[in-house]
C-alpha cells in the first residue's frame, strides 16, 4: 500500500487450500473471515485430487477454498489453516495477483485485520 493509501495487486494474496468436505471447509472459511485474517472464502465444491502420498498415488474427492487476504495478514491466515486443518499435511499455497479491480483490492484492504 503506497502512503496516500492505494492498494495495489501486490498488497492482496490468494490463498488455495482444500478441506476433506463442505463441513470442514465452511469450518475453516468462517473462522477465517470471522478472525479477520480474510475478506473472503470462496468454497469449491466437485473437487477431485490426484496426488502421491506417503509413495503411494491417492485419489480424493475435496472441497477447494479460495481466500483473499493481504500480503500482510496470509503468514498468520496460513498459520491458522494448519492449525484448525483436519489433514496433516494441509495445502496451503498463496498467489501473488498480477491485477485486479482497485474497489475490489481497497475492500480487501479495508476488511482484514492482520
Amino acid at each position: 500500500m503506497t502512503a496516500a493509501g492505494e492498494v495495489f495487486a501486490s498488497d492482496v494474496r490468494i490463498v488455495l487450500s482444500t478441506a476433506p468436505d463442505a463441513e470442514a471447509a465452511l469450518r475453516l472459511g468462517r473462522t477465517l473471515v470471522g478472525e479477520g485474517l480474510a475478506a473472503c472464502v470462496n468454497v469449491v465444491p466437485g473437487v477431485r485430487s490426484i496426488y502421491r502420498w506417503r509413495e503411494a498415488i491417492e485419489e480424493a474427492d475435496e472441497v477447494m477454498l479460495v481466500v483473499k487476504t493481504t500480503a500482510t495478514a496470509a503468514p498468520a491466515l496460513a498459520a491458522r489453516i494448519e492449525e484448525l486443518h483436519p489433514y496433516e499435511t494441509p495445502e496451503v499455497l498463496a498467489l501473488d495477483p498480477t491485477g485486479g479491480a482497485a474497489s475490489y483490492l481497497q475492500w480487501i484492504a479495508d476488511v482484514v485485520r492482520p
